[in-house]
């Protein structure tokens, strides 16, 4: 395996969002003497409720900021040795309603980082690491007749959406760092990730949260897309051995071998949520909706000993759902435009 490196202090973007906020109480949980700067604007799926629990934390800051202003940025990252971005419009229906935040956030965010990085840092591996956190989503689709293709790090990108071609294109650009300049980074691809604090617009809880509420759940299409869903505290661990372990230049898939069709995963919440199947409600497929994701995520646990644990079916969706169910006020502030609230007594008014 790869020399482990020892981080002091992370910049962490985006860390008030799904993955992010987990990634951030994580860390904090499992390296002790790690320090975490957590750089969020709160947009509309930011929420500092997510973090509610560790405010005031010694090892923890937070900072009310956009990854496009670089001057903020640098100073920041002054007191950092490595930055791991998850800062980035992620919902598909959204940029293909509007696509112009997903490429400023996306690509424009990226490349302002990876900037202010190589002016911090330099070219020298050694000052500081970038991980940029991708998606799956950037290699396009996969056939549902053929289960054994499977996307590996060197598969073709192919996005299919303005949201994964942003993705896609911010990938390319860290790459592009780390080959032109020298740079230390890396690149994860991640498959579907579920779990506690996802924003209620994503498939799981909003199924979960719409049943508990006594209203159908809206099913695309035949309901045959085919995803790979990984638990967020797998995903998270798996960062973490990225970041840590990895090799300046490279890209590593993460997934949860947990591949299951969207109609599988609608009966599997009824089914757990004690509901019927009269509560699906289909819907007109998404535009340039991809058949398949499925992950190879052999390079994980060939060079960094990495495999999931918690995304397995019934026991990880099970302990997912449980959680919407007894985080009621949580949810329901998020779907309502309440949490809102939380963090504009402190910082003024979100940005939209």
């Amino acid at each position: 395996m790869p020399e482990t490196r020892n981080f002091k202090h992370l910049l962490v973007t985006g860390g008030c969002g799904f993955i992010g906020s987990n990634f951030v109480r994580s860390v904090l949980e499992w390296r002790p003497g790690v320090r975490i700067t957590n750089l969020d604007a709160l947009t509309y799926s930011g929420n500092l409720e997510n973090l509610a629990d560790i405010e005031g934390h010694e090892r923890y800051t937070f900072i009310k900021g956009d990854i496009t202003d670089g001057g903020l940025v640098q100073t920041l990252l002054a007191d950092c040795d490595a930055v791991v971005n998850f800062a980035a419009e992620s919902h598909v229906d959204r940029s293909i309603q509007d696509a112009s935040p997903f490429i400023t956030s996306n690509v424009l965010g990226t490349q302002v980082l990876l900037q202010a990085c190589r002016n911090t840092w330099g070219d020298d591996g050694k000052a500081g690491r970038f991980l940029q956190v991708g998606t799956d989503e950037v290699y396009g689709s996969l056939p549902i007749d053929k289960p054994e293709e499977l996307f590996t790090e060197s598969t073709p990108l192919d996005p299919s959406s303005p949201y994964s071609a942003s993705k896609a294109a911010a990938d390319m650009l860290a790459m592009a760092f780390h080959r032109t300049f020298g740079m230390d980074v890396l690149v994860t691809r991640c498959s579907n990730n579920y779990g506690p604090y996802q924003f209620p617009e994503k498939v799981i809880p909003l199924f979960v949260t719409n049943l508990m509420q006594g209203e159908q759940v809206p099913l695309y299409g035949d309901g045959k897309n085919v995803r790979d869903w990984l638990h967020v505290v797998d995903h998270c661990e798996a960062i973490l051995s990225v970041l840590e372990g990895g090799r300046p230049g490279e890209v590593y898939n993460i997934g949860g071998n947990n591949e299951r069709s969207n109609l599988d995963l609608t009966h599997a919440i009824l089914d757990i949520m004690g509901k019927g199947k009269e509560m699906i409600r289909p819907v007109a497929d998404r535009l340039g909706h991809d058949r398949r994701y499925a992950i190879d995520a052999s390079k994980m646990k060939a060079e960094l000993g990495w495999q999931p644990t918690r995304s397995a079916w019934p026991k990880g969706l099970a302990d997912t759902i449980g959680w919407y169910q007894d985080n009621t006020e949580w949810w329901q502030r998020v779907r309502s435009g309440a949490y809102r609230d939380y963090y504009e007594k402190m910082y003024g008014a979100a940005s939209s």
